[in-house]
């Protein structure tokens, strides 16, 4: 290996006490592939131990806290039948000798009818997303709320039973906890809403039941890691401002990371097109060297990741979907071989790829998500 890329290689122990062999993990994905269950399926397995091997920890696509916070082939973490289901998987991941994180999530106002299986989606206000087709969503009750938040709880304890390494707490990509922390979905004025603080509560009160849930079950260090999305370009919508005063608060919960959801890791604002520092600088300069950053986006090469680190001074990496093009990323860089890294998909390599057949349909319909070359 060549010994520039010595830092990317590195351990990292995190508060919880849990140590990763190296700095780079595999980003969150949506796969589209499990059962309409939200059990986990073959396909799913094979491609995770595709891109497993080598790499300090894997975060998985995100698993429904709640069956009616889904979107279609999602997994599912929302009642005790999964923990079998979430159990192989983490065992799949595990087996490679990396750390299995599971993400989980409500979908919120991003879900469907559809999806739901005729249930209206729901949120923290009645405000459809600024996208098409995008349906109306039905209010949430106080109670709703409260119920939720215990569900994110219950499902760390079933993450914890079935042998996960940690959990990530998905609050970015529009999805509920997001919509409870942007102005544009969260109209309410009661406790979750009405201001910046308020609009806060959902989101920190989340964070405070799995760690209660993790101090409860867990028996050896458990990680838990935060996402967000700095940004929304939707007016009224989340702001830097905004995040760095949510970021204060996330820095006091303790948390073992905070993985900013962004797509390019020297991205700057996209509300503010004068403003040219990256995001991710501003928000390490936020929460100051004691809360672990995660940085993603648009890391190709090994030279990238090493810049992202340097650069930004970032302890950890995310890589999403390079690994999905070149699932042998860690072992070329550690073989000296970084010249053959795959950077684009080619259809007939998607057996290699170990690609599940939904996800491929998924690709396919949505051009530009993967560097797919005809």
């Amino acid at each position: 290996m060549n010994q520039k890329y010595n830092p990317l290689f590195e351990p990292f122990t995190f508060k919880s006490g849990a140590t990763i062999d190296n700095r780079i993990m595999m980003a969150p994905m949506t796969t589209n592939s499990a059962f309409e269950n939200g059990m986990v399926t073959t396909d799913e397995h094979n491609y995770y131990r595709r891109r497993a091997t080598g790499l300090g920890a894997v975060i998985t696509a995100c698993a429904q806290v709640r069956e009616d916070g889904k979107f279609a082939g999602s997994l599912s973490a929302a009642t005790d039948m999964h923990i079998e289901s979430l159990r192989k998987l983490a065992n799949t991941i595990k087996s490679t000798g990396t750390k299995a994180i599971l993400q989980i999530f409500h979908v919120g106002r991003m879900g469907s009818a559809r999806s739901l299986r005729g249930l209206q989606p729901v949120s923290a206000s009645a405000v459809p997303a600024e996208r098409p087709g995008a349906e109306t969503p039905r209010e949430l009750s106080d109670e709703e709320v409260r119920e939720i938040i215990q569900a994110f709880g219950d499902a760390t304890r079933r993450a914890i039973e079935a042998g996960f390494d940690g959990v990530e707490i998905h609050g970015a990509n529009t999805y509920l906890i997001q919509q409870f922390f942007s102005p544009h979905s969260n109209r309410r004025d009661d406790h979750w809403g009405g201001t910046l603080e308020k609009r806060m509560n959902a989101p920190l009160a989340i964070v405070d039941t799995v760690k209660a849930a993790v101090k409860q079950y867990a028996d050896k260090p458990f990680i838990v890691g935060y996402r967000l999305s700095p940004e929304e370009i939707e007016e009224p919508g989340i702001t830097l401002n905004d995040t760095k005063a949510l970021l204060t608060k996330l820095k006091q919960k303790e948390l073992d990371y905070i993985h900013i959801s962004t797509g390019h890791y020297m991205q700057s604002s996209i509300r503010n097109p004068e403003d040219q520092t990256p995001v991710l600088k501003t928000i390490i300069d936020t929460v100051g060297p004691d809360t672990p950053v995660i940085g993603v986006g648009a890391i190709k090469t090994p030279d990238n990741a090493l810049e992202a680190m340097e650069e930004l001074n970032l302890p950890l990496l995310a890589i999403g979907r390079e690994l999905i093009a070149e699932p042998d990323w860690i072992s070329k860089v550690r073989a000296g071989k970084e010249d053959t890294i795959r950077t684009e998909i080619r259809p007939e390599d998607k057996d290699d790829l170990a690609f599940p057949d939904a996800m491929w349909e998924y690709v396919q319909g949505n051009p530009g998500w993967l560097p797919i070359v005809k």
